[in-house]
């Protein structure tokens, strides 16, 4: 018996032995995180700005991709953000922010239904205005984040700087950050009350309490990758900035830009930070998958490794459909309204080479809509057709992408002549022979899978003018190439006379800069500018006026032209050919 005792004694020892070294020993910690950004309102699976036909991408196959997820690591290891620029870019939106808001907001739904666990404000969600975004956020079941975002009367956070979530044993620290130039492209009613201070002096501020709670540190923020060696403040696209210059981050989600990005940097102290976007529109999400050291002491390693998963193969949640539609139908129904009836094709292409019917029908409603002297105007939309024949609701999503206000500014001729240099200088180059390309292409253009991102700049920059005549001389430098003729009725044109100038909320803010450092005027001095300000987006007030008109006849109107002609038609075919990826010009 004693012998028998003994052993047992023994194997008791023994057992404990072996689980306080399991214990002191720690464990590992599997984590998925997953972000969307840049959704732009692309909720449903069809694409409504066409009719309503099967569409790629939306958060009905994010739904998909993060069920199958939770099923198979549980819903304890997967944590699902948002990056922002939600509620801005597709009727399935529009709808909720202006047209039916008596209901709760869609968005705000999804959110809740697909569990997010945090979200950070972006820059097209503040352009909804107060009343849209506050609604949303208040109805939204989860941490919504913007540390930046700081109240002027009392210098308190408007929203959350950041949330901290734990998911076994493992606690983690989200930070949400805005890009900063909201100012400058969005009238100021759109964010009274707020200011929005500089990422990496946020950013800075907050770090230490961070990693003092949290043994993982992420950054959420609504701007792009940018660069990680030059900084300078308020830049639009400041992620890898902030990430290399503040120590602390494991893992920054990157947005706004709408470019993917899945990239590793070492901070200024030798720390390794894992920078991912995916892109816009929902057709993926950034993946990181993350391993955990725990010891009883505190963590003692975090491993991170980074993926952008694309979902446009896979089907939509049939849960996520049933949940939602009833708000799916009210949106085909709105997107399906005749407004009015158009007598001919429009599309965007011809709008990079000269007069389009495309853009000179939104100057032409433009000026018709403020009566101003001179209208300015880009394609928004990179590659976009409004149909012959009748015009619904969704032809005005393609026709003007974006919730911008119409302003009248006055500016002086030179000012004008000073605005047309710099668009032009951002769309064109200087030819040498007709040999040359026309458009400003990035390095290897053809190598650029996704067409819109072979331009060096943005399409939505390449602000043409209604109102005068003028030339483009494109074997001049720039600087030199605008010839201002006369106004659009032959009267003469002065430098130095006062115009009043018709273009929409993001120039008349600063965004693209034509402006400043186009047309020379103070930032702190465009406000002022302004003489006359529309309540609602343009859109709003074209899908009235179209209503009125109930037929439109769109017509170039022929004001300018790039010239010589006959070396500018050599490269046009050259260079319609990158812009469309066909082998043959259309």
């Amino acid at each position: 018996m004693k012998r028998y005792i003994m052993k047992r004694l023994n194997f008791i020892f023994i057992a404990l032995a072996m689980l306080l070294c399991t214990k002191t020993s720690g464990r590992e910690v599997h984590l998925t995180l997953l972000e969307t950004s840049d959704v732009h309102g692309n909720f449903f699976p069809y694409d409504f700005l066409n009719g309503g036909v099967p569409g790629s991408g939306s958060l009905s196959r994010v739904a998909t991709y993060v069920s199958r997820l939770r099923e198979t690591q549980g819903d304890s290891a997967v944590l699902l953000l948002d990056n922002g620029d939600i509620l801005q870019g597709q009727p399935s939106a529009y709808y909720y922010n202006v047209v039916n808001v008596a209901d709760r907001h869609l968005c705000a739904d999804i959110l809740n239904y697909m569990h997010y666990d945090a979200a950070t404000l972006g820059n097209h969600d503040v352009e909804a205005g107060h009343s849209v975004y506050d609604r949303w956020m208040a109805q939204c079941h989860l941490p919504m984040l913007g540390a930046n975002v700081v109240r002027t009367d009392n210098g308190e956070p408007y929203i959350l700087p950041y949330t901290i979530l734990e998911r076994q044993g493992v606690r983690i620290a989200v930070l949400g950050l805005v890009t900063t130039g909201i100012p400058q492209w969005l009238p100021e009613n759109l964010w009274s009350g707020l200011r929005f201070e500089d990422m990496e002096t946020v950013a800075r501020r907050y770090m230490p309490e961070m990693r003092a709670k949290a043994d993982i540190v992420v950054g959420l923020f609504h701007s792009g990758v940018g660069s990680a060696e030059h900084y300078a403040p308020m830049v639009e696209n400041a992620s890898a900035e902030v990430a290399r210059r503040v120590p602390g981050f494991d893992i920054v989600f990157c947005g706004h830009d709408h470019r993917r990005a899945n990239r590793t940097l070492t901070n200024v102290e030798g720390g390794t930070v894992v920078l991912l976007n995916p892109a816009a529109d929902a057709h993926a999400v950034a993946k990181a998958d993350i391993v955990v050291q725990l010891e009883p002491e505190g963590t003692t390693s975090v491993r991170v490794k980074g993926e952008i998963v694309d979902v446009d193969d896979l089907p939509p949640s049939a849960d996520f459909m049933k949940q939602f539609e009833r708000q799916c139908q009210e949106v085909k129904a709105f997107t399906h309204e005749v407004v009015g009836k158009c007598t001919s094709t429009m599309t965007t292409l011809p709008a990079y080479f000269g007069p389009s019917a495309f853009i000179d029908f939104i100057h032409s409603m433009q000026l018709e809509i403020s009566g101003a002297d001179i209208s300015f105007a880009a394609p928004l939309a990179f590659d976009a057709t409004i149909p012959k024949g009748l015009i619904r609701v969704s032809d005005l999503f393609n026709l003007y992408r974006y919730e911008n206000m119409l302003y009248v500014m006055e500016l002086t001729g030179r000012e004008v002549k000073a605005y047309l240099e710099y668009s032009y200088a951002g769309w064109v180059q200087t030819m040498s022979s007709p040999d040359d390309h026309l458009l400003l292409f990035r390095q290897n253009p053809d190598q650029i899978p996704d067409l819109w991102q072979r331009l060096k700049s943005p399409n939505f920059n390449f602000d043409s003018a209604a109102g005068i005549r003028y030339t483009v001389d494109v074997t001049r430098p720039a600087g030199e190439r605008i010839n201002i003729l006369s106004m659009a009725d032959g009267t003469a044109f002065d430098e130095a006379a006062t115009y009043r100038c018709a273009l929409n909320s993001y120039r008349g803010n600063g965004g693209g800069r034509h402006l400043t450092e186009g047309a020379g005027i103070p930032a702190a001095d465009l406000q002022q500018r302004i003489v006359w300000s529309t309540e609602k987006d343009l859109r709003y007030y074209m899908m009235q006026r179209i209503r009125e008109m109930k037929k439109i006849s769109p017509q170039p109107l022929g004001l300018w032209k790039l010239i010589p002609e006959d070396w500018v038609e050599q490269a046009r075919k050259r260079d319609e050919r990158l812009l469309t990826g066909n082998e043959k010009p259309r």
